[in-house]
């Protein structure tokens, strides 16, 4: 178990999630900046989940931000990310992660989605991912970076890999969806990749 004390001023930033998907993500991307090393509120043994009531990606991922940090006063960084369907007037939006319900599976979500646009031709099936890193280093002292991917959702699930609405989103330019590539393909291309090629740009010109 990791102690606060053992953090402080060493070049640790906290990841407010335990989603191992997405850590596995953020540390490959990261992967470059030898001077920070990403953890989990898993090392710090903290399982609760944190609420996002926000209204907007920024204000969900500076509510986790702000949270972590205040509770273990280390450098944090949160992500919230959501898929925006233009048929669906932007949904599932900022629900993206509980759209088929609270405790809603990636599959319950995916089957919610492809059900709500089941009539929908497949030239109107533009959709986009964004995602939003929140960099908060101290009391009221945060940056935000920002990803999007644009694509489009098919009419079936397709793929393995991934986790979310992988296998059903093709992003523009690629002939299958996020969950028939590999990981290394995913992140030259995906919204939180981008998210955190400026978050980490920002560390390398400024750390």
């Amino acid at each position: 178990m990791m102690k606060k004390s053992d953090y402080l001023h060493t070049g640790k930033i906290l990841m407010a999630t335990n989603n191992k998907n997405k850590l596995k993500e953020i540390r490959s991307v990261l992967s470059s900046l030898k001077t920070i090393s990403v953890y989990s509120l898993n090392d710090f043994g903290i399982t609760a989940e944190i609420a996002e009531d926000g209204k907007t990606l920024e204000d969900n991922a500076l509510l986790k931000a702000e949270y972590v940090f205040r509770l273990l006063d280390i450098p944090a960084i949160s992500d919230d990310t959501g898929l925006f369907v233009d048929a669906l007037n932007g949904e599932p939006g900022i629900y993206s992660a509980r759209y088929a319900g609270e405790n809603a599976s990636y599959s319950d979500n995916c089957k919610k989605l492809l059900s709500n646009l089941k009539s929908v031709r497949s030239e109107d099936r533009k959709a986009r991912f964004e995602s939003v890193i929140c960099l908060y280093t101290g009391i009221d002292e945060y940056k935000f970076f920002k990803g999007i991917c644009k694509g489009k959702i098919i009419e079936n699930e397709k793929g393995t890999n991934g986790f979310g609405y992988d296998p059903v989103f093709v992003p523009d330019g690629m002939s299958g969806t996020f969950a028939e590539l590999s990981a290394e393909e995913k992140n030259l291309i995906s919204h939180r990749a981008l998210a955190l090629r400026s978050f980490r740009e920002f560390i390398e010109k400024n750390n």
